[in-house]
């Protein structure tokens, strides 16, 4: 069962989704990518508490139900989440953890680990931008252009469009209804989006993540949709042969949001990768 949660850290709400599970397995977090929120998790989240794990997923600052501050009040670059999250796990007292991230902004919780390896025991990455090679797609782009931005952002069926053109393959009703909400609630979230895409910085945080993935000791499994319409298999595949570390498992007809449609695929290799002792 996936309960649905809040906490307020300082002067920011946060929203999360977690399993109802009982267990002496370290957690789960979950870091989700744009323009979506954690509802991205739910099958594999169903899928890990089978397995006995609990598993949290948040929604990042300004996505989803979580607090959509202003510019003003929070910057939305890679150092303020990467910053917000540390209270936010801080909050949560998790200790230790497994980590799981996907997407634009996804990539935040690639930094956070480099800069905390003591608290991520396993890093599980899907389909996140890891390179300077690895571009934000043109679809994204837009979204920070001045006025057409502005625009685009408001649109509550640019998340459809996102979802599907990303994924590839086609997203019930019931559950674009609840990715698109927010858009619909409020028009926080799309200047949210927008001030995110601006400050995002992806050269700099991709040469972060490179360069800090080729020293990275912790055990650490790439879980890839081959047909990734954004990111190209061939920089993750010199990624993973930078560091022995590092093990890449290819998804061949998944794309970018390999979590929508492959989620027990996902969850088993999961399962497989957080059981085994030696690497």
């Amino acid at each position: 069962m996936i309960e649905e949660c809040q906490v307020e850290i300082g002067k920011l709400k946060w929203f999360y989704r977690q399993t109802n599970t009982e267990s002496e397995k370290l957690p789960v977090l979950l870091l989700h990518g744009l323009p979506t929120h954690s509802y991205t998790w739910r099958r594999v989240m169903q899928e890990l508490e089978t397995l006995g794990y609990k598993a949290i997923a948040p929604d990042w600052i300004g996505s989803g139900n979580s607090a959509k501050p202003s510019k003003r009040e929070f910057a939305y670059t890679p150092q303020a989440f990467v910053a917000a999250l540390e209270n936010l796990i801080t909050s949560l007292e998790l200790e230790k953890f497994y980590l799981i991230v996907q997407g634009f902004l996804g990539s935040v919780g690639i930094q956070y680990a480099l800069a905390h390896p003591e608290q991520v025991a396993r890093l599980i990455i899907l389909n996140t931008p890891l390179t300077p090679e690895m571009k934000l797609p043109w679809k994204m782009k837009q979204w920070g252009i001045p006025l057409v931005g502005d625009m685009m952002t408001q649109d509550p069926l640019q998340v459809d469009r996102t979802l599907e053109g990303g994924s590839g393959f086609v997203i019930e009703d019931q559950d674009l209804d609840i990715h698109r909400k927010p858009y619909l609630t409020s028009s926080a979230v799309g200047r949210a989006l927008g001030a995110t895409i601006k400050a995002l910085d992806l050269n700099k945080t991709t040469t972060e993540i490179s360069e800090g993935l080729k020293q990275w000791e912790q055990p650490t499994l790439i879980i890839w949709g081959e047909e990734d319409p954004w990111l190209a298999i061939a920089e993750v595949e010199t990624v993973a042969q930078s560091n022995s570390h590092i093990e890449l498992v290819k998804l061949p007809e998944a794309k970018h949001y390999p979590q929508e449609h492959w989620s027990k695929e996902i969850a088993q290799e999961i399962s497989q990768f957080l059981r085994r002792s030696v690497f």
